[in-house]
């Protein structure tokens, strides 16, 4: 798949932006409404969704210890048991890992080190969030070196942080810029991921439009929110980035991902994202190269329901945690 590589900023396309909130939220309901996800599909779709998680630890008392087990459990995210109960044959061509672990920069390298020793490098990218996350107020210059750093200790992925108050004054030229940067800073081979913090925009018209600015400055994905925002993922705020995502696909001929992240936590949650995605993107962007959940919690929620559906029992309490 060619990757996005931005077009100039077309502040025309932008000015003719103007999303209805209420046509939004009614849409939504109807996407949802009545699509169930029963007997097989619903542990496939489960499965799926795991593949697409990034697995996330951004907490001030992270350590290169909780980061290890993170690291294991994105390599075996579901017990083996239960992938045995359900029949799932795992080979080099199927198997099931989360997509990604995401850190701070300071515990890139330990991440690295962790899937190394797993000898999963390669197969589980190391994400790091960057650019003064999670409020994007640094100076440029500070949040480009920090790109710089997560990029040299061996980041496969940057999530950056856009400056929201660029989007509240309506400056889209500096944004672009700024992210421009910031998408040189990250290299060739190194994929961003730009976090509009969409609770903070104010309105949707300017989530669409930061959507747009995020997309013509090279964005690989556009992701949801940092997960600190008071308001996070909303299946709305999602749609208004989805249909963005397939404007600009159909204009420029580039696949753009989304990323959902913050508050989602349980199997509904993840099967609603889903279902979403399908509905507006299509079967194109079921996967982790287009689509990605920013979650902590999440995985348990699905490992025990996995397990409920394999054993036809509830699990224990202290089954499922991190560890």
């Amino acid at each position: 798949m060619d990757r996005n590589p931005g077009c100039e900023l077309d502040l025309g396309w932008l000015h003719s932006v103007n999303v209805n909130a209420n046509a939004v939220h009614e849409c939504v309901e109807y996407i949802i409404a009545d699509k169930k996800v029963e007997g097989e599909h619903y542990a496939a779709w489960l499965l799926k969704a795991v593949t697409c998680i990034d697995l996330t630890t951004l907490g001030g008392d992270d350590t290169s210890s909780n980061v290890a087990r993170l690291c294991r459990k994105a390599a075996q995210p579901i017990s083996q048991n239960i992938l045995d109960a359900l029949g799932f044959k795992e080979d080099d061509d199927i198997s099931i890992k989360t997509a990604a672990v995401c850190v701070y920069p300071s515990r890139v390298e330990d991440a690295v080190k962790e899937l190394r020793k797993l000898n999963q490098c390669g197969k589980i990218n190391v994400a790091s969030v960057a650019t003064g996350f999670p409020s994007g107020q640094m100076p440029l210059k500070t949040r480009l070196q920090e790109i710089n750093y997560a990029v040299e200790k061996g980041a496969t992925e940057i999530d950056i942080v856009i400056n929201r108050t660029l989007v509240l004054t309506g400056k889209w030229e500096e944004l672009y810029q700024e992210i421009q940067q910031m998408k040189e800073a990250c290299g060739p081979n190194v994929h961003m991921k730009s976090i509009l913090a969409v609770g903070e925009l104010d309105t949707m018209s300017n989530i669409y439009k930061a959507s747009l600015v995020a997309m013509m400055a090279g964005s690989d994905f556009i992701k949801t929110s940092t997960g600190k925002e008071t308001v996070n993922a909303t299946l709305p705020f999602g749609l208004v980035m989805a249909r963005a995502i397939k404007e600009y696909y159909q204009r420029m001929g580039y696949k753009v991902g989304l990323k959902p992240a913050g508050g989602i936590r349980t199997r509904k949650d993840a099967i609603n994202w889903l279902i979403l995605i399908k509905e507006v993107l299509g079967h194109d962007w079921l996967n982790n190269e287009l689509f990605r959940f920013g979650a902590s919690g999440l995985l348990g929620d699905i490992e025990s329901a996995l397990y409920k559906f394999a054993f036809k029992r509830e699990p224990e309490s202290y089954m499922f945690t991190l560890g």
